[in-house]
């Protein structure tokens, strides 16, 4: 006879159906998956027209990714949870810079640039000029050599390259490699505050929820350095309204910085300013392999696509 099932006994039946997976960790995600879902819809007490809401919502998640476009990720971000397996993958020892989520529109293959290479392609979204300089050593001041960085950031209305379009041209990002001395310089333009795509589900969810999409405006940094430990983060402008609120809750205190403003003149490469100037200066300290804590990830997360 087939055995029947109610509210008080399915979830053991079907945990115990996973009892000869072969994967051990397989085995684990799933058993946490359906006890911790199950016991959602118990705490709830959901109804079958909110499920079938809730089906509807991660359908429509899904069809609205692209391969510029990951709604999932985004509902990632605005959920805290990119943030929390970020944080739960990246405990480094004290002096080590901090990370933060990849956040939206990263891309693969961004173009090489030489240092005091200037970033922005076009003058069509300016703002106003940033200098940036950074230095990459270990956490004894050694500088790294051969680091691929990539950087990455919105324009002055807060738009990054890919979103005007899939003919648009990459600017605002590029990739270096650093030297000896370990250092990165380049010019580009202040990057300013921006609304994660709402026109999609997660959109929808924010709207609902009463929450607004802003990020506040920051510059992104990714360091992959052999035998260190991979680094994604930001550095944020200091002042911006949104350092209290951002939407996929990637701030973090030690990441804040002025970006003082500079008078018109000799810029630190020699160039002549002829108006006002942004500055940035920061020191990345990474931690070699062998100095990172335990449970900690030495790999970056895998996303094969941007977020939209």
């Amino acid at each position: 006879m087939p055995r029947e099932f109610d509210q008080f006994t399915i979830t053991d039946e079907v945990i115990d159906r996973f009892k000869n997976t072969p994967n051990p960790r397989l085995k684990q995600l799933m058993e946490a998956v359906v006890r911790h879902a199950h016991a959602l819809v118990q705490e709830t007490q959901l109804t079958e027209t909110e499920w079938s809401f809730a089906i509807d919502f991660l359908t429509r998640t899904g069809q609205t990714c692209s391969d510029r476009r990951q709604e999932f990720i985004l509902l990632s971000d605005t959920l805290g949870i990119s943030m929390l397996v970020d944080a739960i993958n990246n405990a480094v020892p004290a002096g080590a810079t901090q990370s933060t989520v990849l956040g939206p529109f990263f891309v693969q293959d961004a173009p090489v640039a030489q240092n005091n290479s200037r970033i922005d392609l076009d003058d069509d979204h300016g703002g106003q000029p940033l200098y940036a300089e950074a230095t990459f050593t270990d956490l004894q001041g050694n500088p790294i050599e051969s680091a691929k960085v990539d950087v990455w950031h919105s324009d002055e209305q807060g738009n990054y390259d890919i979103q005007y379009g899939p003919d648009a041209s990459l600017t605002r990002r590029a990739r270096f490699v650093t030297g000896k001395d370990g250092r990165v310089t380049f010019w580009t333009s202040l990057p300013a505050a921006y609304p994660i795509p709402y026109d999609g589900p997660v959109g929808q969810m924010l709207a609902a929820a009463n929450r607004h999409p802003w990020r506040p405006a920051h510059l992104h940094y990714m360091v992959d350095a052999p035998g260190f430990k991979h680094l994604t983060t930001h550095i944020f402008v200091n002042g911006d309204q949104y350092l209290e609120s951002d939407a996929v809750f990637g701030v973090k205190k030690s990441l804040v910085d002025d970006f003082p403003e500079r008078p018109a003149g000799t810029a630190p490469d020699g160039s002549i300013v002829d108006r006002p100037y942004r500055h940035l200066v920061w020191h990345f300290k990474l931690p070699r392999l062998d100095q990172m804590l335990p449970g900690a990830s030495a790999a970056p997360t895998s996303r094969s696509s941007p977020t939209g």
